[in-house]
């Protein structure tokens, strides 16, 4: 069994940002949550050495979108998972390597089997393959 992870999620939207918790929180998974970019990379600042993986929108509310949080995530810990989401397409070049995209509007299962894969702690592997 895989050990304890936290995961920063990061969502505008109040319905998908608990959906996304509750998943995580029944895998075991301890969850920051975040409602806009500014909120994030205050969480990064305080409490960025305990979150594992970062699961953040694309277009948030404010000057600090999900780029430049995933950038100052990955600024800090440069081999650990990002799953962005957005209602766009995912070939912005600024996606870091070894990623992941989820396309808004997205399934609960195709959350849940994210969830799921990074729980097991196969992530490593399958974001390794999709960057």
């Amino acid at each position: 069994m895989a050990l304890a992870q936290n995961v920063l999620v990061v969502e505008d939207s109040y319905i998908l940002l608990e959906i996304v918790s509750q998943l995580c929180t029944s895998r075991g998974i301890g969850v920051l949550e975040a409602s806009s970019g500014e909120a994030a990379l205050t969480i990064l600042r305080a409490r960025g050495a305990e979150i594992d993986w970062l699961f953040t929108d694309i277009n948030l509310p404010g000057l600090i979108d999900g780029w430049t949080v995933a950038e100052a995530f990955r600024a800090r810990h440069p081999d650990r998972p990002v799953v962005y989401t957005s209602t766009g397409e995912s070939g912005d070049p600024r996606a870091v390597p070894g990623s992941l995209y989820l396309r808004k509007p997205f399934q609960i299962r195709e959350v849940n089997a994210l969830v799921r894969m990074m729980a097991d702690g196969i992530a490593d592997e399958g974001l390794r393959a999709a960057g």
